[in-house]
């Protein structure tokens, strides 16, 4: 019984230094991605029937419950990769009844034929020497994989989040547009049929009758390309948020407000927030420890085994001491020769580390594009409406006038209405400017990598 505990101890002192070697950066558990959606930052549009819609969506939503299915997936990759780090301890009983034809021969003795028993109860244990790091590189390389997944999620979050808000802005343009449009083929409508009267009075050209009528057809058809574009906007509303037939919730137009007082310059770090940008840092540690694997695959390996048990012909003496098995050893493998793979396979994770660093290159420069893009569609947004508020405002002032004309008789009803339409018409471009801006401030979000713009610190080095 001695020599069973001497033989385990002695696996043990063998096998602590690799679990020494545990990883110090803790498997990633279940955690809420809550903050992956930002919500303080969409507060800040000030609608809370966005910011409902929102939550739902992170509640909701399949493709960001495949996202953490996917982080999850990786984390398990990580664990069963870093089991590679640690010993094996294996259980291989057998029973079964042996044979034996008499070709055993020792010397003159021949040993007859027979049958009989055999009970083995052996526990094994097996470790690979991690000279080289090669394991611990491999845990390595697994988990800057798993942060490129996590990276991954947290830009569909970002991406999906923005696709839906911008979508539902739309949607409340479309809204406000189809009211507007109503209105408009009302006053055509008057618009029309006063015309008619001039023309049956002699007042006017059937050409001026018809151009009415034509004029109202197209503000119709209008009309009904925004019910379709509405009908499109609802329904996929209604898949981020995973609805059937409801009717998605949302503002009136009135309710919305713009976002003022946003940085106009953004300091060259900021590309660093976006997720692609991670990635491809991940990316190359990731290449770069594979590159590490692949040459020290070339080295030698150093397999230490161990085994323990009880081997025995007969129940009765199973447990006697005569009948224990222990055995130990070091298994050393080297590949003489493999056919060229192994350095095939450095030069392949070599040439895939070169492309890493391109990709990171491009990344950088891709961000920095959008990024001014961005910036560049939210000035002209901001400006566009700045220009539409005022033109409305004279429109405005031009309506008042011609009322006050119709007022002492200087105009007919029929101008009344054209100023009327006129006016109706600048709103739309009002309203169409005012959603562009919301839009705008969140394609600036997203290409800044999901960060609150209000927070995002400015220096001289400005991209």
């Amino acid at each position: 019984m001695k020599k069973f505990l001497i033989i385990l101890l002695t696996l043990t002192v063998v096998v602590l230094p690799a679990c020494a070697k545990q990883s110090k950066k803790d498997i990633r558990h279940e955690q809420n991605k809550i903050h992956y959606l930002n919500i303080s930052w969409w507060e800040k549009y000030k609608d809370p029937v966005l910011t409902e819609n929102i939550k739902k969506l992170y509640e909701v939503n399949y493709d960001l419950k495949n996202a953490d299915l996917k982080v999850k997936e990786n984390e398990k990759m990580v664990k069963i990769q870093f089991a590679d780090e640690l010993p094996a301890l294996t259980f291989d009983g057998s029973l079964g009844r042996v044979f034996r034809s008499s070709n055993q021969q020792f010397g003159a003795m021949q040993i007859p034929s027979y049958a009989q028993y055999n009970y083995q109860l052996p526990l094994t244990m097996s470790y690979e020497i991690d000279i080289w790091g090669e394991n611990r590189l491999k845990t390595k390389s697994a988990e800057q994989q798993l942060a490129i997944i996590e990276q991954a999620e947290r830009a569909a979050y970002i991406a999906l989040t923005s696709d839906f808000t911008a979508d539902y802005f739309n949607l409340i343009k479309t809204d406000k547009f189809l009211q507007l449009q109503e209105e408009l083929i009302k006053l055509q409508e008057e618009i029309a049929r006063k015309t008619a009267e001039k023309h049956d009075a002699g007042l006017c050209t059937i050409n001026e009758v018809l151009a009415e009528q034509k004029f109202l057809t197209l503000l119709k058809e209008e009309k009904n390309n925004l019910e379709a574009k509405q009908d499109v906007l609802m329904n996929g509303l209604r898949v981020y948020l995973s609805m059937k037939e409801e009717i998605p919730s949302r503002a009136k137009y009135e309710d919305l407000t713009l976002l003022s007082g946003i940085p106009l310059e953004y300091d060259t770090t900021v590309i660093e927030n976006r997720p692609d940008y991670i990635q491809e840092e991940a990316n190359i540690k990731r290449i770069g420890f594979d590159v590490r694997i692949a040459r020290k695959e070339l080295l030698p390996k150093f397999i230490i085994f161990g085994q323990i048990g009880l081997n025995a012909y007969h129940l009765d003496t199973l447990f006697n001491s005569y009948s224990q098995l222990f055995n130990a050893g070091i298994l050393p493998s080297f590949d003489l020769f493999a056919g060229g793979r192994k350095m095939a396979l450095l030069k392949l994770r070599k040439y895939q580390y070169e492309e890493a660093l391109n990709s990171y290159q491009k990344t950088i420069l891709q961000a920095i594009r959008e990024i001014n893009n961005g910036l560049s569609e939210y000035k002209i947004a901001m400006k566009n409406y700045d220009q539409s508020t005022e033109r409305l405002k004279m429109q405005n002032q031009i309506f008042s006038l011609m009322q006050d004309k119709k007022e002492i008789g200087a105009a007919s009803d029929i101008d009344v209405l054209y100023g009327k339409e006129a006016l109706l018409l600048i709103e739309k471009e009002q309203i169409s400017n005012k959603i562009n801006c919301l839009i705008s401030t969140i394609s600036l979000y997203k290409s800044v990598g999901g960060v609150d713009l209000y927070s995002i610190n400015t220096s001289k080095e400005n991209i």
